[in-house]
């Protein structure tokens, strides 16, 4: 085997090594998250987001000014913090991500710099 053939048989050994075991390492493929729907008006989203950091199990102070999840300073970026927050808490309890329709299931890990998501697989839960 020649040095051209070794070294392209170890980069392709590499990248496949990278796609498998890299989105594993960051968390990316825990999920599911859930966030604002950005097909509902920021109204319904905002009314849904008020009443969540409301109830027992919300920590919305997450997305006030200063904090980690603060920015992007809109509407659905602050809910999605907040109905993720919730959601992760009470899933295994029998909780949804719905807020009348003001949140939807992604699979896709929504955290952003310093702010990140929470997400506890089913597979990791343990009842109490």
């Amino acid at each position: 085997m020649t040095i051209k053939n070794s070294f392209s048989l170890l980069l392709s050994s590499l990248m496949v090594f990278a796609l498998i075991c890299i989105p594993t390492i960051s968390g990316n493929q825990n999920g599911p998250w859930c966030v604002a729907n950005r097909k509902v008006s920021d109204q319904v989203v905002q009314a849904a987001a008020v009443w969540t950091c409301q109830q027992s199990g919300s920590d919305c102070s997450r997305i006030q000014l200063g904090q980690n999840c603060f920015l992007p300073n809109t509407i659905k970026d602050h809910a999605s913090v907040v109905f993720n927050t919730y959601y992760q808490h009470f899933k295994h309890q029998g909780g949804s991500c719905d807020f009348h329709g003001a949140a939807v299931i992604t699979q896709t890990d929504p955290s952003h710099g310093s702010c990140q998501f929470e997400s506890v697989p089913v597979s990791t839960y343990r009842a109490r």
